[in-house]
């Protein structure tokens, strides 16, 4: 064997083991938040499935994997059991943030930036029983539909990896002012309707409540146009990076006055001089180059940042804010504008890795509770990735012009979060025995049976109505 295959081997066994020792971890942390004993095993099941090869991770997939004889844990585990969901989230929140903090001492990165992100996505229903659900633009669709919308807060530290901590489910204002829904729902008892803005407000308190310091916080312009967000961060000393629409009113420094940012652009940026080529960061494909200029506000801590798209010229505005005593400069600005994309990536390892999309769940806390576990096993992933970045990374300088001829060897990129789920699940997963694939292939069916008889029967009742 190569010397080359035999690291790699090494690496594989080792990043497998690692992962598995941090779930490990993580389950002994989550151990206070149960009541019972088989409530938090069977808990340890679903985020060992949520980490697996599975397909589709749903209620019976889930259990299939797990060995139980049918779903009925798993639904408890997240419908009906004691146990203590925002706790759980903290745990995850603290053990997400240490472990990122440490692979970036670990990888000499200390000095980056550890900036807090607010975003929100979303999972398309059906009908009207599941909690939060309406009839809106969802993102993850790219069009109006039926579906959920739910806040996250991701934790980016800058040259180490990046992680969701915390989130809240967006509730209609309909369905929490209708007694009726709200109890088919399983709305929390004084749920009052809260807005995105004021929901990634309570986000980020339970942060700081946990001890988490965040650089910057960014977002993008459904929190830069939440004054009460504002307002709050300011409040706490905490600068910012938000996205504003272009109709933003800002009141500049020169002159006092009160112009939109697109006016402010075009009345005070018309010099090619004032805008500055910067990255806004490495990307997998090299560096994101952009024009950046901004502008000082008629407040001496507030500025406007603009970004501008070398090949289109779509700008991007951004309202900042940084404390006095705090660093301020156009880099730093830069930089934190640059690490808002990695939450993103999050929503994407999360739907395509862990099923955060897969939730088949209807009531507010089971859908929680989903959310909670997906974050688990996501930081379980994302931290043993950091911990392993400069050890198992032997690729090639990036090239230097574009005419240079590649390397004879790329070397291997260092190990990303779906590689280190997939070779978890590849190292550790048992095949099923087969008297559990005949039951399971049994009851599956025997109760596909039964859901389309009544299937059948509903649409005969609606068939007969319309006759008559």
């Amino acid at each position: 064997m190569l010397t080359t295959e035999s690291k790699a081997a090494a690496a594989v066994r080792i990043g497998a083991a690692l992962a598995l020792g941090k779930r490990g971890e993580m389950s002994g942390l989550l151990r206070p938040c149960f009541a019972r004993t088989q409530v938090w095993l069977q808990a340890g099941k679903y985020v060992a499935a949520l980490m697996s090869e599975l397909p589709e991770r749903n209620g019976w997939s889930i259990a299939r994997h797990a060995g139980d004889a049918t779903p009925d844990k798993t639904q408890r585990l997240l419908n009906h059991a004691s146990w203590d969901t925002l706790a759980a989230m903290s745990i995850v929140r603290r053990f997400a943030v240490a472990g990122l903090d440490d692979a970036a001492r670990r990888n000499r990165r200390a000095g980056g930036l550890a900036v807090g992100v607010l975003d929100e996505t979303g999972q398309e229903k059906q009908g009207t029983a599941t909690a939060g659900v309406k009839r809106q633009y969802m993102g993850c669709a790219g069009r109006v539909a039926n579906g959920t919308n739910t806040v996250h807060l991701s934790y980016v530290r800058q040259g180490a990896g990046h992680a969701l901590i915390g989130a809240r489910q967006w509730i209609p204002r309909e369905q929490v002012s209708d007694p009726g829904r709200a109890l088919a729902t399983g709305l929390p008892p004084g749920l009052r309707f809260r807005t995105k803005g004021q929901l990634a407000i309570g986000i980020c308190a339970e942060a700081y409540a946990d001890g988490l310091a965040f650089d910057f916080i960014c977002g993008d312009e459904v929190y830069g146009a939440s004054t009460e967000l504002r307002g709050y961060l300011e409040s706490r000393g905490q600068a910012y990076v938000l996205r504003v629409a272009s109709s933003f009113m800002v009141t500049l420094a020169t002159g006092g006055i009160r112009l939109t940012c697109a006016q402010a652009v075009k009345t005070l940026l018309k010099d090619k001089r004032s805008w500055e080529v910067r990255s806004a960061g490495q990307g997998s494909k090299g560096q994101r180059w952009y024009a950046w200029a901004w502008l000082a506000t008629a407040s001496p801590r507030h500025w406007l940042l603009i970004r501008r798209h070398l090949k289109t010229g779509e700008l991007a505005f951004h309202y900042c804010h940084v404390p006095e005593g705090q660093p301020l400069t156009k880099t730093r600005l830069i930089r934190a504008a640059g690490l808002r994309w990695p939450v993103e990536e999050g929503f994407e390892l999360g739907k395509d890795c862990f099923g955060l999309d897969q939730c088949q769940a209807r009531l507010y806390t089971a859908i929680l509770r989903h959310i909670v576990l997906v974050m688990a096993a996501l930081a379980i992933c994302a931290v043993t990735a950091a911990l392993l970045r400069g050890r198992t990374s032997t690729q090639a300088p990036p090239p230097g012009d574009p005419g240079q001829e590649p390397p004879a060897d790329c070397g291997m990129i260092p190990f990303t979060v779906p590689e280190i789920r997939r070779i978890t699940a590849a190292l550790t997963t048992r095949p099923l025995p087969p008297p559990l694939i005949i039951h399971w292939d049994a009851w599956t069916r025997r109760h596909q049976a039964r859901a389309r008889w009544y299937h059948q029967r509903a649409r005969l009742k609606r068939d007969y109505a319309l006759a008559s």
